[in-house]
């Protein structure tokens, strides 16, 4: 029996790991590695076009999944390309093992050919970042990285020069056990104390949530009743939190609506629950703030905090939820309810009017349409910038449907890449990718990635010919736009040719049809729309001062804009609220 190489013991302790698929692009150091994937049962090479792609798409694997998801690239300029995308899982705390593959051992350091050093570019963007010099490290050096990207939910990144790869694995290794799943974290019986004693003490409590909340809905909502607590959310928070909520009031931050921002103002405690909201603009200065959160490092970093609770949201709640004393005034969160459904109100009509018969096609009316014919279990990636927008204010969670995009890193691109990712987890799951033109055509070749593998993605994609978001900042900071505008194909054409489904709508009453074909498709579908690029409606008072990067972080006004089926549910739960 043939002595196993270091490559195929590397690709054994992935699989032991749970990792199901290798997303990458071969390449010279790399081929000992995928040689080995191609010979080992339980795993799957996935060849993409472009290695940002492939981190791309094993952040969003591992975000769906929650488990150990894996990329690779080859030495140099390969795996180079990875480090956006490793970026983005690492950001969005996704547990992703990035193999960086390396030049000969005995060449690093003399400028040989494609060099870099990787155990030095990716520090930054992961929890763990090494390099195997020799066959005796790599099982335990391997492991570390595995339970580093697992227990610390983020990026590792292992080294392993290619000659390395190649050689015989040491005799009588140990087989190590793998921590392949997370614990649960309960906060010290001190700071329930003390938690339990503000939440006593105030009159007017709100609760903001993040995605730390995810599987924590319905202990979200038991406590918001026992307390009478309005509850807003930030953008990742959406998907856990939004819906079956009597007590929504919004959300906050630039593509915030509702009452979230006066509820947290008004309030004399504030409860942060799983969240790492970036914009301290958007919170208060002159209330009393707790926040929970399991990332110790998380606490007290956006505001000035009178109590840090460390632990998971969920068991922080089983734990407060019989020991608060319930309150029985309803006055505060029934006007910020109120202020919630009147606010909606205002801002529905901007484009709701007669959109259906006009040209170009405004992009929420696309939105909405897509809201209400996707399946109730979709997964929707959402490209960085106004498509963020559309997704933040029509697509209604609903404790099935996912909502994956890059919300912390902020990445053109991300879309399409992450659609692959999500879709590998299941083919049998409708996963549709919500891609602006701008980000589309960035790593548009990876959309014959779909095509290769009959992946069934739905690719619908705004079309405005320009950078919207961009354009946006521009004027905001008192600048024309200039370098903003796109000359697209048709990219209905374009998706022909490769041989998907592709259809290009520029009329609003064809839009339905075209996006119920490209949900009967079996295979990969594209819709073109062709959008309006005008249609972002901005509030009378704005400086430049309040424009920060992505953000309107300095700014304590949002996006004026329609918000879809969210209407419905404030006027919903107004019904609850007595009246007078």
């Amino acid at each position: 029996m043939a002595k196993q190489k270091v490559a195929e013991q590397f690709v054994d302790i992935l699989v032991r790991a749970g990792v199901q698929r290798l997303y990458g692009v071969v390449g010279d150091s790399l081929n000992p590695v995928v040689d080995a994937v191609r010979r080992t049962s339980g795993i799957e090479w996935i060849q993409v076009r472009h290695e940002e792609t492939a981190a791309f798409a094993a952040g969003a694997e591992a975000q769906i999944t929650g488990r150990l998801a894996a990329c690779a690239g080859s030495c140099g300029p390969g795996n180079l390309h990875l480090i956006n995308g490793l970026y983005d899982a690492h950001r969005s705390m996704a547990p992703v093992l990035a193999l960086a593959s390396h030049i000969p051992s005995s060449e690093i350091g003399l400028g040989y050919f494609q060099e870099t050093h990787p155990e030095l570019l990716f520090r930054e963007c992961s929890h763990y970042c090494e390099m195997i010099s020799s066959p005796q490290q790599m099982p335990r050096l391997l492991q570390t990285a595995v339970q580093h990207a697992v227990g610390r939910s983020g990026v590792s990144v292992v080294t392993l020069p290619g000659d390395v790869a190649d050689r015989p694995a040491p005799e009588r290794t140990a087989e190590h056990a793998l921590v392949t799943t997370r614990p649960t974290v309960r906060p010290g019986d001190t700071e329930i104390d003390k938690l339990v004693a503000m939440i006593d003490e105030a009159e007017r409590v709100t609760l903001f949530c993040g995605s730390g909340t995810a599987g924590a809905h319905a202990e979200v909502m038991q406590f918001a009743e026992r307390i009478k607590s309005p509850v807003g959310h930030a953008l990742r928070g959406k998907e856990w939190i939004q819906y079956d909520n009597p007590y929504d009031v919004g959300m906050s931050g630039l593509l915030g609506y509702g009452a979230a921002y006066e509820a947290t103002h008004a309030c004399d405690l504030l409860i942060l629950l799983g969240t790492d909201f970036p914009y301290n603009a958007f919170l208060p200065d002159d209330v009393k703030i707790a926040q929970v959160d399991v990332r110790p490092e998380h606490l007290g970093r956006r505001s000035k905090l009178d109590l840090a609770v460390w632990g998971d949201v969920r068991e922080t709640l089983r734990c407060l939820i019989p020991r608060v004393r319930p309150k029985t005034d309803r006055r505060f969160l029934d006007k910020m309810l109120k202020k919630h459904a009147d606010a909606l109100e205002g801002v529905v009509k901007a484009y709701t009017r007669k959109v259906e018969k006009r040209t170009p096609i405004h992009p929420e009316y696309v939105a909405s349409v897509l809201d209400e014919m996707a399946d109730d279990d979709a997964v929707f990636t959402v490209d960085t910038g106004m498509c963020n927008v559309w997704a933040a204010r029509y697509i209604s969670p609903n404790g099935r449907r996912r909502i994956i995009g890059s919300f912390t890193h902020g990445s053109m691109a991300n879309a399409l890449p992450q659609a692959i990712g999500a879709q590998f987890t299941d083919r049998g799951r409708q996963v549709v990718s919500m891609s602006g033109d701008g980000g589309f055509t960035m790593l548009m070749g990876d959309f014959l990635t779909l095509v290769q593998y009959d992946l069934p993605v739905k690719v619908v994609l705004f079309n405005n010919s320009s950078l919207s978001m961009v354009e946006l900042e521009m004027l905001v900071g008192g600048l024309p736009s200039f370098g903003t505008t796109n000359h697209n194909p048709d990219f209905a054409a374009v998706a022909r040719a490769a041989g998907a489904f592709g259809v290009r709508v520029e009329k609003p009453r064809h839009l339905a049809g075209a996006l119920r074909d490209a949900f009967r498709h079996k295979g990969p579908a594209l819709v073109d729309v062709v959008t309006d690029p005008n249609a972002l409606s901005i509030p009378p008072k704005i400086s430049a001062e309040m424009v920060t990067g992505f953000a309107l972080s300095a700014s304590k006004v949002v996006l004026d804009g329609g918000v879809g089926r969210m209407l419905q549910m404030a006027r919903s739960n107004l019904r609850n609220v007595p009246r007078p």
